[in-house]
């Protein structure tokens, strides 16, 4: 029979998420056990692209939404940390790019200067020409506007690596999770056979938590789905690009971040619209091909003839919304000694973190004499994607 553990907070999920959580509850001095299934990051955090969005591509149409306005603080607060003076200590975290840009093709410069102008935007953007320009777009063909956006793009893998350093010996592999209830209540939770009792257990397992509800009895709050079917290609002439360019409605046309691959080559991992709904109806053939045909319309100087594609489909999990739109906030809900949340975006993590925080002080749960540890069996850290998919 397996030693029962005790712990203020028990976590179930190892992506950015749970291991920010885990961190920033270790560091209030709250002792902290985090389970993972599978490999930390290994969900949906592995496969993000890593921007620390501000919420200026949510203000397309001259106003600032409520998904601008929840997310505006995220940067600085990211950047306190990358820098070893916020809530974490992110110092060793590879920052891809201390910007991520607005590129809008010929077509639709005008309207865009007179909207980056704009007060719902002002301060947040500035324009960009010449050697200012992201070293992809610094081509004499390249027509159009560019924009700087103050929002940091992130190795992901190295933020997973850090993040999982600072979790010290709180991390579990565990596989089968099931509810440890005294007198009908939960008190924790019996992870591959181990009790583990807990004054809160927090669920942040991304697409994971419906099963985990499931399997605690528990139907509410409901999860939802929203597909995408992104797109990687590498090649010995690809150059760094970070920049999400603009079509004609709401969202991106495309989104590109650029990634090192272990070979010394740059990876384009593509979202943004070609991502989505049309998107996710091809095959990995004809996906493949929409975005050959999107980057030579685009970026036709770009030399695509030797690159190497790969595609990746990845469900980005999340409270269910009328209409399956996008949360503006993260988001979480108390079932009693139990959190059920979902940060729904990589940015928006440190505001679960918040949110966890709120609730535990509402509570009354004050931090206890952290418990020593037995040696437990480590979740492994994810592999980057395009070293998966494209070695």
């Amino acid at each position: 029979m397996s030693q029962a553990l005790s712990t203020d907070v028990l976590i179930v999920g190892g992506g950015i998420a749970g291991l920010w959580l885990n961190a920033r509850l270790r560091q209030l001095g709250y002792s902290t056990l985090l389970v993972e299934n599978a490999s930390l990051g290994g969900g949906q955090s592995v496969k993000s692209q890593g921007i620390i969005h501000g919420g200026a591509k949510y203000a397309l149409h001259g106003a600032l939404t409520g998904a601008s306005e929840a997310i505006a603080d995220m940067p600085r607060r990211w950047r306190d940390a990358l820098a070893g003076n916020g809530e974490l200590d992110l110092t060793g975290v590879r920052q891809l790019s201390e910007a991520h840009y607005l590129w809008s093709p010929g077509s639709l410069a005008g309207n865009l200067t007179s909207f980056f102008a704009s007060k719902a935007v002002r301060g947040r953007v500035d324009q960009v020409k010449g050697e200012q320009l992201p070293p992809a777009l610094q081509h004499p063909k390249f027509k159009g506007k560019v924009y700087r956006l103050a929002e940091l793009v992130l190795d992901v893998p190295s933020l997973i690596s850090r993040l999982a350093t600072l979790a010290g010996d709180s991390l579990l592999a565990g596989h089968e999770i099931a509810p440890l209830h005294d007198n009908n209540q939960l008190a924790g939770l019996r992870v591959d056979g181990r009790e583990i009792r807990a004054q809160r257990v927090v669920l942040s397992a991304g697409a994971g938590n419906a099963a985990l509800l499931a399997s605690l009895g528990i139907s509410q709050p409901t999860q939802q789905l929203r597909p995408l079917h992104m797109v990687l290609v590498k090649g010995p002439s690809l150059k760094p690009l970070y920049a999400h360019c603009l079509g004609g409605g709401p969202k991106p046309r495309v989104t590109v971040t650029t990634h090192p691959a272990a070979d010394g080559q740059w990876v384009w991992y593509l979202g943004g619209d070609i991502a989505e709904a049309a998107g996710v109806a091809r095959d990995e053939a004809a996906q493949i091909k929409a975005a050959q045909q999107e980057l030579g319309d685009l970026l036709p100087w770009v030399d695509l003839s030797s690159a190497r594609w790969a595609t990746l489909r990845v469900d980005r999990a999340e409270p269910a919304q009328s209409g399956l739109v996008r949360p503006d906030n993260a988001f979480l809900a108390d079932q009693g000694k139990l959190l059920v949340g979902w940060p729904t975006k990589l940015a928006l993590s440190p505001d679960f973190s918040d949110r966890v925080l709120a609730a535990l002080e509402r509570d009354g749960i004050q931090p206890s004499q952290p418990p020593t540890l037995p040696e437990l069996p480590r979740p492994a850290v994810a592999r980057p994607v395009w070293e998966e998919l494209l070695p």
